[in-house]
């Protein structure tokens, strides 16, 4: 096994790091903003819902060239040298996972809801994130064993360290996504899975009636925000950060069905998380977790995800 970096440096570089891409994406947006026709995609992705524009490139051009400076032996993985055809080859290097802007489409259309997310993994684990919003300057960042925070002062979660109790998943708040995947079958997985998840029990079977459900369109900033979130179809560059920051900061990460996560399920598209949950007289916190996880999945149509080019 290589010798670990020293993380606190590692999660030191990254705030920097992301704050700088930061500053790239909003001057592209303003740049953007200012032109007659602003409609700057490019479309090598497979659908116009999932856009892809010359910022993803030029920010991850940037982040990758700044990593292989400061950290010349370590892994890098991004979307967009996934998406020009490099293959993903995941080992116990240290690898940095980065996803230049999360939240393409919301770029495109100027919705604030847009990220960086550069995740850092050791020994096939997730061990630093940061996730940056830049248009609301909320940078969210962890590093293991140490917490999560906001703005690297506030706590996370915000109730910290007295955690809310969540008696039912009708009393959740839960992020969702349409995703770029449209075709009929999925299309109708997920309205089925939506349908049961808010509808009205009396009117329809199996239904929870969540509080409510929110689609932001990035899965990086719903595992910051996170009450409960579902996500299939996601990629290790989508959730690499986010996943260490739910877990510092007292969520619990699911795989496929709601199997215990492992730390190799990066590389799966099947993720589902749970904020922290307090004790109650009860129940413990996890006891909780695991039972919100358990009749989340009675109201989940799930379904396969192809993988490509992924050497793990």
């Amino acid at each position: 096994m290589a010798t670990a970096p020293d993380f606190e440096a590692v999660l030191a570089f990254a705030i920097k790091l992301a704050r700088e891409a930061g500053a790239l994406i909003t001057a592209s947006s303003s740049a953007r903003s200012s032109q007659p026709n602003s409609s700057n995609a490019d479309a090598s992705k497979k659908n116009r819902v999932d856009l892809v524009t010359e910022t993803d490139q030029a920010v991850e051009k940037y982040v990758a060239e700044a990593i292989a400076k400061a950290w010349p032996t370590h892994a890098f993985i991004g979307e967009e040298s996934y998406a020009a055809g490099e293959i993903v080859e995941f080992t116990a290097r240290p690898t940095w996972i980065v996803d230049p802007i999360d939240g393409t489409t919301n770029f495109v259309h100027f919705f604030p809801q847009v990220c960086i997310s550069i995740g850092f993994c050791f020994d096939k684990k997730p061990v630093v994130g940061v996730i940056y919003n830049p248009f609301l300057d909320q940078l969210y960042s962890a590093r293991v064993g140490h917490g999560a925070f906001l703005n690297e002062s506030v706590r996370l979660p915000l109730s910290h360290p007295n955690p809310l109790a969540l008696a039912s998943l009708s009393d959740a708040l839960i992020g969702v996504e349409w995703g770029s995947d449209r075709r009929g079958p999925i299309i109708e997985a997920k309205v089925h899975t939506f349908s049961r998840l808010a509808g009205d029990p009396k009117h329809i079977e199996g239904a929870v009636m969540a509080h409510s459900l929110r689609s932001i369109g990035s899965a990086a900033l719903n595992y910051s925000y996170v009450a409960a979130d579902w996500e299939i179809g996601c990629w290790s560059w989508d959730v690499c950060a986010g996943t260490i920051i739910a877990r510092e900061a007292g969520a619990k990460v699911f795989g496929r069905g709601g199997k215990e996560w492992k730390d190799d399920d990066l590389m799966d598209h099947y993720f589902f998380v749970v904020r922290a949950i307090g004790d109650t007289s009860t129940e413990t916190g996890a006891e909780a977790q695991n039972r919100i996880a358990k009749d989340f999945f009675k109201c989940a149509v799930e379904w396969d995800v192809v993988r490509l080019s992924l050497a793990l």
